[in-house]
């Protein structure tokens, strides 16, 4: 019984030490749906059945029609002229993994009354992070504009909506959001950016604990080990670290209808190479504008399924797509515009891999729009145990992607702010917000750095270890 638990351990041990360790691993997670090919065709029916409502009542129904854009998403509540009391309605219009994030549907609604964060340990009652932190199920709403200045890391519990239509709502500061260790949260219609790192303090997660937290990343958004994500229609820029970045084997995450700009890192999709757990990760992006002056990660994916599909790239300074870890990636119906760099062309980047290696990966684009010189490098021909081929549904139409996208990020800003308003608060249409700031550079970061000696080293002596182990209990049984 001994030997087979130390050849198991040394087993998993050595999965982590191999470039191709986790490519015979399929774990399954909470959330994680048994057919994701079947989710990717479920989107795209979507699509054409909201496109298919628009051309129909186009002449017909004028008043009507022009509340629908073919976006699947938008037309589900914003056609309903009574939507902002039954604003719960957006519970039911998600697609894609992240489709069954039911927020805090069912719930009471929370209204934030004070836009302050004195003190993460003891929240006030009607600041927003008094209400991340219930236990119950809570739909979170906001009376007027308002600027909320972190002071460390917002960090959510399950079954919350921060639903910010009908306001302008703006989250900076320490942290920013961390959603660990849980599910069914929906972000809806909130600016979040210049968030920097935070920590080495207090902060209290839930009404029963409080802990200390080292220092955070800086992140817009950080998904640790989370399911049943849903983040839509937000505008993200400028933070230290990623915008959005979901690890350690989170999964059932929809990312759709958001603006990114001015950022470096964007989107981060996996902790490592040869995390297994993050093996059955599945991730929607779709419908975002990927805007001015991103760099880079729009997605950069490790393992798992990710489907990219009908989204807007105008440009990119090193790639817009990149993977290691032989993650699918399913690109369907996006446009991408490639810089002016002669050498930053090519829309995909293969990292910490050769040719060798990175050919026999299932990375596909199907009905993908690529102007001024974009070019997509596809990768492997046939299905791999845990997916089919990602180009199995019929392309659709690309020139979709204005309709579909032309209302990305936060919805009503410089367009019609009053649209769903709670009350008419005091700062109203008020000067309280600057955009200058820093745009946080790729040496300001440490998402990209190798890992150090000092830690490789420990790492290698455990795994020499391990060898020693199994060899002396391989001749101890012999002997005896």
């Amino acid at each position: 019984m001994f030997q087979a638990t130390y050849i198991l351990l040394f087993f998993s041990v050595l999965s982590s030490f191999l470039p191709h360790g986790t490519a015979a691993f399929n774990l399954t997670l909470p959330g994680q749906h048994p057919d994701p090919e079947a989710v990717a065709t479920q989107v795209h029916r979507r699509v054409n059945a909201s496109m298919g409502r628009r051309e129909m009542l186009r002449l017909s129904e004028k008043d009507v029609a022009s509340c629908l854009t073919g976006n699947p998403i938008d037309d589900c509540w914003k056609c309903d002229p009574d939507w902002a009391n039954n604003r719960q309605r957006l519970a039911d219009c998600g697609i894609g993994f992240g489709q069954n994030a039911k927020g805090g549907k069912g719930g009471e609604f929370y209204i934030v009354t004070d836009s302050s964060d004195e003190d993460p340990v003891n929240p006030k009652p009607g600041t927003l992070r008094y209400a991340v932190i219930r236990n119950e199920p809570l739909w979170i709403v906001f009376p007027s504009n308002m600027m909320i200045k972190l002071s460390q890391e917002l960090i959510f519990n399950s079954y919350k909506t921060i639903d910010g239509r009908g306001a302008d709502v703006h989250i900076v500061g320490g942290g920013c959001i961390t959603l660990q260790y849980i599910s069914n949260v929906i972000i809806h219609n909130i600016h979040i950016h210049h968030c920097h790192p935070s920590g080495n303090a207090n902060v209290r997660s839930s009404p029963e604990h409080y802990g200390y937290r080292t220092e955070s990343d800086g992140d817009g958004i950080s998904i640790f080990s989370s399911r049943d994500i849903w983040i839509d229609h937000c505008t993200l820029s400028r933070c230290k670290d990623g915008l959005i970045d979901a690890v350690m084997g989170s999964t059932a995450i929809t990312i759709s209808n958001n603006h990114f700009s001015h950022h470096n890192d964007v989107m981060l999709l996996g902790h490592s190479d040869h995390y297994l757990p993050d093996s059955a990760m599945q991730v929607t992006i779709a419908f975002n504008h990927f805007g001015e002056n991103l760099v880079q990660r729009m997605p950069r994916c490790r393992l798992g399924y990710i489907h990219v599909v009908n989204n807007d790239f105008t440009r990119w300074e090193m790639y817009a797509i990149g993977g290691s870890g032989r993650p699918t990636i399913n690109s369907q119906g996006n446009r991408y515009t490639a810089p002016e760099d002669p050498y930053a062309k090519q829309i995909t980047k293969r990292l910490d891999a050769g040719e060798g290696e990175w050919s026999g990966w299932n990375w596909r684009s199907e009905g993908d729009v690529m102007l001024n010189g974009a070019f997509f490098v596809a990768s492997g021909g046939e299905a791999g145990t845990d997916y089919q081929n990602a180009y199995s549904v019929e392309p659709k139409n690309v020139d979709r992607i204005s309709l579909l996208t032309m209302s990305a990020g936060v919805l009503g800003v410089a367009r019609d702010n009053n649209l769903g308003m709670w009350t008419r608060g005091a700062n109203d249409g008020g000067v309280y917000f600057s955009d200058t700031g820093p745009e946080y550079t790729d040496d300001m970061s440490q998402s990209t750095m190798p890992l150090p000696p000092s830690r490789i080293f420990p790492l290698l002596s455990a795994f020499l270890a391990l060898l020693c182990l199994l060899f002396h209990t391989v001749t101890l049984t012999t002997l005896l």
